[in-house]
């Protein structure tokens, strides 16, 4: 029996900013965050999950993740995950802290990192990896863990159960292309964000293009003229013909009449797809895009700003995009998620998680695995973005363009002591880079 005694916060950020790692048309100069939670235990095991920002408001999260952690506080890991299904309704029912979400928002994004905390924990006393869990469970089992209120409509767990049940056949073979680090194909956006020069964009290309990359994400949304630019340079080095994949995200820029005025402009260079081109919530914005951009051969992704199961609900019950890109902490958590997985599958829509954080690839290369092995049975693609792996104990990896499985019991999160205190915000004097010289270039200078 191991028991929950207590819950530790850290506010630990990544200096991104600096060099414009991960900035787009929206987000212009984001220092990647982790809101981190510890669950300490009456065992040697310990819980790891964390949630991702880029950079102020993070503070707010940590608080929001002590409250969520106190409901746990006390309770036998046996007990939360003896019924998943009802311990993840218990942590997003709280009457009052249900008031400032509900399911979404600050503290939305604690319940996934609290969520997940307990999953890595389970993980390790299991001596498993998590997509290992869940592919060992029975269909039922999978069920089980999912909260089904809201989403009937579009989902029974009858139907959960039958696709999970049809998805037995052939599973035998995807758990061994899982042991062999052949269940995840992987793109990359390394060389697409938007801070960053042409000279740079275009040795990054030819160097993932040399690592066996096919998939290839680009920036866009600040200057057409230069997005044309940009993508051209991207064309002439994977080519039109050579079996190589270029998407496009505009992070939320435009209008949906600008969205479809603006890919109209960008379809020569072929994108797969445009990756939110409005407001993520905005469901028959996406679909009217989708529609007019289907004539183009140019689908419609989103998922990394979507909140929770029911707006994926809507989003796919619309047919308004041709992408599902669930986020591993935005949701509330791997219950949630395989809430999504599974109407996904349903309605024949691909699973591409969004990944591009720090932490995030070592999380979703398990929600990936999990999608493959145990319910769409469909290899699809996961984001990869080559930075900040070296602050984790089980960094993800990528060989031959597939993700290497993860095999280390847990939820691959854990993050070296070293690197919390280092990149501790606001941290000790002596200790963390925020207390630096260096650091006063963001802290006092704009606030973008």
């Amino acid at each position: 029996m191991v028991t929950i005694t207590r819950a530790e916060t850290r506010d630990v950020r990544f200096p991104t900013s600096l060099d414009k790692t991960g900035s787009d048309a929206m987000n212009a100069a984001g220092d990647y965050s982790a809101a981190y939670c510890i669950l300490h235990t009456d065992s040697e095991y310990q819980g790891h999950g964390m949630t991702f920002t880029i950079g102020r408001g993070n503070e707010i999260v940590c608080t929001a993740i002590s409250l969520l952690a106190d409901r746990i506080t006390g309770h036998t890991l046996e007990s939360l995950v003896s019924n998943w299904g009802k311990t993840w309704r218990y942590l997003v029912n709280d009457s009052q802290l249900r008031w400032i979400g509900p399911e979404k928002g600050v503290t939305h994004l604690a319940l996934g990192a609290v969520v997940n905390a307990i999953w890595d924990l389970w993980a390790k006393t299991l001596k498993k990896p998590v997509w290992r869990i869940v592919a060992d469970m029975t269909p039922q089992q999978i069920v089980d863990c999912i909260d089904f209120r809201y989403i009937t409509d579009a989902l029974t767990p009858e139907e959960a159960l039958e696709i999970l049940t049809k998805s037995l056949e052939g599973k035998e073979q995807r758990n061994k292309d899982a042991e062999n680090s052949r269940a995840v194909p992987a793109y990359t956006t390394s060389a697409g964000w938007l801070g960053y020069g042409q000279d740079k964009m275009r040795a990054l290309l030819r160097e993932t293009l040399s690592k066996g990359y096919k998939h290839f994400k680009l920036k866009v949304g600040s200057d057409v003229q230069q997005d044309k630019e940009r993508l051209a340079i991207a064309r002439e080095i994977i080519g039109f013909d050579k079996g190589n994949i270029l998407m496009v995200d505009a992070n939320q820029v435009w209008s949906v009449p600008e969205a479809i005025a603006y890919m109209k402009q960008l379809a020569e260079f072929k994108p797969w797809f445009i990756e939110e081109p409005t407001s993520p919530d905005d469901v028959l914005g996406h679909a009217a895009i989708r529609q007019a951009l289907k004539p183009l051969g140019i689908g419609v992704a989103t998922g990394e700003m979507c909140q929770n199961r029911v707006m994926f609900k809507q989003f796919l019950q619309a047919q308004a995009i041709d992408v599902c890109q669930i986020d591993a902490c935005r949701m509330g958590g791997v219950n949630e998620v395989l809430a999504v997985l599974l109407m996904a599958a349903k309605f024949n829509v691909p699973i591409v998680p969004h990944s591009g954080g720090v932490g995030l690839p070592e999380y979703t290369q398990h929600l990936s695995t999990i999608d493959y092995v145990v319910v769409s049975g469909k290899k699809s693609v996961l984001e990869y973005v080559d930075h900040l792996h070296e602050h984790f104990f089980h960094p993800s990896e990528i060989r031959d363009g597939y993700y290497v499985t993860p095999m280390e019991p847990g939820y691959s999160v854990e993050m070296r002591p070293e690197s919390m205190d280092k990149f501790s915000f606001p941290g000790k004097e002596g200790v963390s880079w925020w207390r630096s010289e260096e650091a006063r270039t963001i802290l006092e200078g704009e606030k973008i």
